[in-house]
């Protein structure tokens, strides 16, 4: 792999390219790829595919997610190595990946564009489309920035390419070179699948069976809690909060619980960052929080929707505020109740006939059992639980960093390639 010079290179009319090597040519997408265009009428196909986060992928057409088309004969049949574009919601969506090629047959929503390759080898366009789309070319199409594209806003896009042997050489080399880097990410979030099991383990441990390893036991007399330290409390939530309604104040920030993969965080966040709330929003149902409420989504609670709160703020009326009764740290209670064991308990206290419409109402929530070690231990305890979390959460933040350097090198190694910056035929 080598760069080249620049007695080598001429300019580019795309401007997101600036300049390829003297013996590429540039032709419009039109010269360069065809629209596909097999409606599925009949049922011809069943396999159903989705592009998704940059790849095709095999979906149940039987139970797919999402809403569902009338019929499936409405949708568009796919070819082994058709280019795939979702250029639909181009102005609320600026982060997906756009493009990627069919491994197989298939049908996919007609709301996607799929187009045949002619002339330039299907997994350079994969990848030169990939290029394209990470530079975020795709937004200027069609006269500024739409809602969505079709094939007459790209028919004059500029597509490059060298002979067919180089395109051959550089799809070979980034196959090669995107998977070394492909199985480093995967290793690398495996391991940080691993620590979140860990951290997981270190608060169970620490709120079930406390930080002293010679503590006498007992057995707690709840299912869910097993054996706890003899001297610690079992009782019930009514004993330790009441529901409380606090007037909103439209000044405060909006909090809400964080929930990533089925798991909260465990931190109520300023809403109010992450989403762009209307000034004239109107805030009058919001109930106020204070510090030492403990909150949760009665709709997410399963899931480990709950949040001690620290500061002064406003929650969802989808919230229930719960205020101390007695002292004690809230903070406890919290880490207690994302245990993997209290979330199964939760689950079967809440109503509801499926996952997505349970709810865990007040009445039912206070008759929950927890235990807790008396307030100078319940102390010790979360400070030891922020200590070994510190540490496990820096290492998970060096390794999403490591990942995210894996994929901006992976990025800039396609563009590299696929617009000449650099000669791969040797390397290839």
């Amino acid at each position: 792999m080598s760069y080249r010079r620049h007695a080598e290179v001429k300019p580019a009319n795309a401007p997101w390219i600036e300049e390829i090597p003297e013996h590429w040519d540039e032709r419009p997408f039109y010269a360069v790829a065809k629209e596909r265009w097999a409606k599925n009428i009949g049922m011809k196909e069943d396999n159903l595919l989705s592009l998704s986060y940059g790849n095709i992928i095999r979906k149940d057409i039987n139970t797919p997610n999402g809403l569902l088309p009338e019929s499936f004969e409405t949708y568009q049949i796919v070819e082994p190595d058709d280019v795939v574009f979702r250029l639909t919601d181009l102005q609320n969506d600026k982060r997906s990946l756009r493009s990627a090629i069919c491994l197989e047959r298939g049908i996919i929503t007609s709301a996607y564009l799929a187009v045949r390759s002619e002339g330039v080898l299907p997994g350079f366009m994969s990848y030169l489309m990939r290029a394209y789309d990470v530079q975020k070319v795709f937004y200027s199409m069609g006269g500024g920035l739409r809602q969505s594209l079709g094939f007459e806003d790209l028919r004059r896009m500029s597509v490059v390419a060298p002979d067919p042997d180089e395109q051959v050489a550089i799809a070979r080399f980034l196959d090669r070179e995107t998977g070394l880097i492909d199985g480093l990410i995967e290793k690398k979030t495996r391991f940080i699948a691993l620590l979140k099991e860990k951290r997981a383990a270190v608060i169970t441990h620490a709120v079930t069976k406390g930080i002293d390893p010679d503590a006498p036991m007992k057995d707690s007399g709840v299912d869910w809690l097993g054996r706890v330290p003899a001297h610690w409390e079992v009782l019930r939530i009514a004993a330790l909060f009441r529901e409380v309604s606090r007037p909103a104040d439209p000044a405060l920030p909006v909090l809400s619980v964080s929930i990533h993969d089925g798991v909260t965080d465990g931190e109520l966040a300023d809403e109010d960052r992450d989403r762009k709330v209307a000034l004239s929003e109107d805030r009058t149902k919001y109930q106020g929080v204070a510090p030492g409420d403990l909150v949760y989504n009665m709709m997410r609670a399963w899931q480990g929707a709950f949040g001690a709160v620290t500061v002064k703020g406003l929650v969802s009326p989808a919230y229930v505020v719960a205020a101390p009764v007695t002292t004690f740290r809230t903070k406890f209670v919290e880490h207690l109740l994302h245990t993997k064991s209290a979330a199964e308990e939760i689950r079967r206290f809440s109503r509801g006939i499926a996952d997505f419409r349970l709810r865990l109402y007040w009445d039912h929530f206070r008759a929950l059992k927890a235990c807790l070690p008396p307030l100078e231990e319940q102390d010790r305890i979360l400070s030891a639980i922020d200590v070994e979390t510190s540490k496990i959460d820096g290492l998970t933040a060096l390794t999403e960093r490591s990942i995210d350097l894996l994929r901006e090198k992976r990025t800039a190694l396609i563009a590299a390639a696929v617009t000449g910056k650099i000669d791969v035929r040797a390397a290839a």
